[in-house]
């Protein structure tokens, strides 16, 4: 797959996926959904969300380091995007349960932190 067609494919699928999101937005009510309502609702944030920092993610560093492969970029940018995605919908996760506290965001932030290392530090070995 080319770099174009990756990016045409990514900017496709992540305005599809803000358009689902919309729709379950309108679809579900908060007040009256079940444990599959807000399922499907986390999930499609999340997915929107990938797709949209992973897309952020490769234009940053494409321009900024215009020495890496493209390939390079796209990988990074696309694991970082899971892993910013994942806090962001954690994050909105444990407020909604009213079990947010700067200790569990330090300690979520720190979680990643060492997966991110750990994935980088299996990739050079």
């Amino acid at each position: 797959m080319t770099l174009k067609n990756y990016l045409v494919f990514m900017v496709a699928t992540t305005a599809f996926l803000w358009g689902l999101f919309v729709f379950i937005i309108n679809l579900i009510n908060p007040e009256n959904t079940n444990t599959l309502g807000f399922t499907i609702f986390y999930v499609s944030l999340f997915l929107a969300l990938a797709g949209t920092t992973a897309i952020g993610g490769f234009f940053v560093r494409f321009k900024l380091m215009k020495k890496e492969l493209a390939v390079r970029a796209v990988k990074t940018a696309f694991r970082q995007s899971f892993l910013f995605s994942f806090l962001l919908v954690a994050i909105l996760f444990l407020l909604s349960q009213k079990l947010f506290s700067w200790f569990n965001l330090i300690l979520l932030i720190l979680i990643l932190s060492v997966l991110e290392f750990l994935l980088i530090s299996s990739k050079q070995k």
